[in-house]
């Protein structure tokens, strides 16, 4: 361990789990939406292409903020940013729940999406802050766990909250966690240990500084790999959680509500268990990052591709199971993107560099989503049409994988940064996790899903 490295131990634990905390309720109000999608399509009369406006503004929101975001956190600390995250999303919930229009509600998720996006790349900087470099993975692994419990919290507590006791008291009442946390984020948590301040940051004339951390960021080929990794890996089991999956196994597959809930948490729990796996092979060998990336590209293409050509009108349950297992590891193979920019980075791009990799999954979730919804719109609600999407989507990301990975790997194998390894055995770096918001049913044409 270097000398400058923090030091952990008990209070590191205690401070990065108040950032944890805030992540945490982050994912349930992001995926909240997911489990509601039928209810909201029915509450604001909305058919699929507008309801999936709903997850697809949250998105556009949370990819456009990440590199904003990135550079908040290496100038202003994590706090600050934490702090504004959790009274925007808190206030998007509340919003959500009250909204008397379609156009408020898409106002209130468009705050919500502001917020979440100040919570995970604040989360990666405090672990980096807190513990010794080399545990810095461990702890974003452990993050990311956390924000699967969120997602869970979403299909298993709020789904019955919301079908026991209506739309405005189980949102209204799930808000109240956004002030629970920022009690605590503001009284006790700390961007760094004492004696362990970063050095200041040289602040440009104007923008300056900005432009220097994206240029600069960004002309790591690394950076760039961890970006496409994100992209390729993530977005299918995002987009099945966030808004598609729970009404593809409803109106596709006839499954009843409970059934399909059942599978969508198949799939979290999945990418719980499958984090743990995927981080002691990379741990232990750098060089399978690729193939596990592209391996996950293809296993998932393949259980699409087997459930889509399905004969029939329904897929048998073994194969929908299947394809629910293997979407659990997207996730996982998403973090990867992580451990090709972080290596290739300064401590002070960290957060803009992982800001740019964070955008790459959920630009390929806002436009996956924004297709499915436009195609089974245009096709009578024709799920083999519309989620052939992915395929095509998936054939981009793999491209330019191949494209950058020469150039990166051999920079990275120069030294032109220390790797940091990956966690060992059952400490795999996490992806910030998907959301979901089921679509609605064909009739009031709807759409949503969240929870992840």
């Amino acid at each position: 361990m270097s000398a400058l490295d923090p030091p952990g131990g008990r209070k590191a634990v205690a401070v990065w789990s108040i950032g944890v905390a805030v992540y945490f309720v982050a994912v349930i109000f992001r995926t909240s939406l997911g489990v509601a999608g039928l209810d909201a399509a029915d509450r604001f009369h909305v058919n699929a292409s507008a309801l999936a406006t709903f997850s697809l503004l949250q998105l556009l929101v949370y990819a456009g903020m990440q590199i904003p975001v990135g550079l908040m956190v290496d100038r202003l600390g994590t706090k600050r940013v934490l702090t504004l995250g959790a009274v925007l999303f808190t206030a998007g919930q509340l919003g959500f729940a009250l909204a008397p229009s379609y156009e408020m509600a898409l106002a209130a998720r468009a705050l919500l999406g502001c917020g979440d996006a100040m919570t995970f790349i604040s989360v990666l900087r405090l672990g980096t802050r807190w513990f010794p470099a080399r545990r810095g993975p461990l702890m974003a692994q452990l993050a990311g766990l956390v924000g699967m419990a969120g997602n869970l919290v979403s299909t298993l507590v709020l789904a019955p909250v919301l079908h026991g006791v209506g739309w405005v008291p189980a949102f209204a009442g799930s808000a109240a966690a956004g002030l629970v946390v920022l009690v605590p984020l503001v009284l006790f948590l700390r961007d760094h240990p004492e004696g362990h301040a970063p050095p200041p940051v040289a602040r440009g004339a104007g923008g300056g500084f900005v432009r220097r951390q994206i240029r600069e960021s960004w002309s790591e080929p690394g950076t760039r790999l961890g970006l496409w990794v994100h992209f390729t890996t993530q977005f299918p089991a995002m987009v099945f959680l966030l808004l598609w999956g729970m009404p593809f196994l409803v109106e596709a597959q006839g499954l009843s509500r409970t059934t399909a809930g059942g599978l969508l948490t198949l799939v979290v729990a999945s990418n719980m268990a499958l984090g743990l796996v995927y981080g002691q092979i990379v741990g232990r060998r750098q060089s399978a990052r690729i193939p596990l990336a592209l391996g996950t590209v293809g296993l998932t293409a393949l259980l699409w591709a087997a459930v889509l050509v399905h004969p029939g009108d329904r897929a048998p349950m073994w194969l929908l199971i299947t394809l629910c297992l293997v979407l659990g590891s997207c996730g996982p193979a998403s973090m990867i993107g992580f451990d090709f920019a972080r290596p290739a980075n300064p401590a002070e791009r960290q957060g803009t560099a992982s800001g740019i990799t964070n955008m790459g999954g959920f630009i390929a979730s806002m436009t996956t989503l924004l297709a499915v919804g436009v195609l089974l719109d245009a096709t009578g609600d024709n799920y083999r049409i519309a989620f052939s999407t992915v395929f095509a989507v998936e054939a981009l990301g793999i491209t330019q994988i191949l494209r950058l990975r020469g150039r990166a790997l051999s920079r990275e194998a120069a030294g032109g940064r220390a790797v940091i390894p990956a966690p060992q055995a059952g400490h795999p770096d996490p992806a910030p996790q998907p959301e979901r918001v089921p679509r609605a049913c064909p009739l009031p044409e709807t759409s949503g899903h969240g929870s992840q």
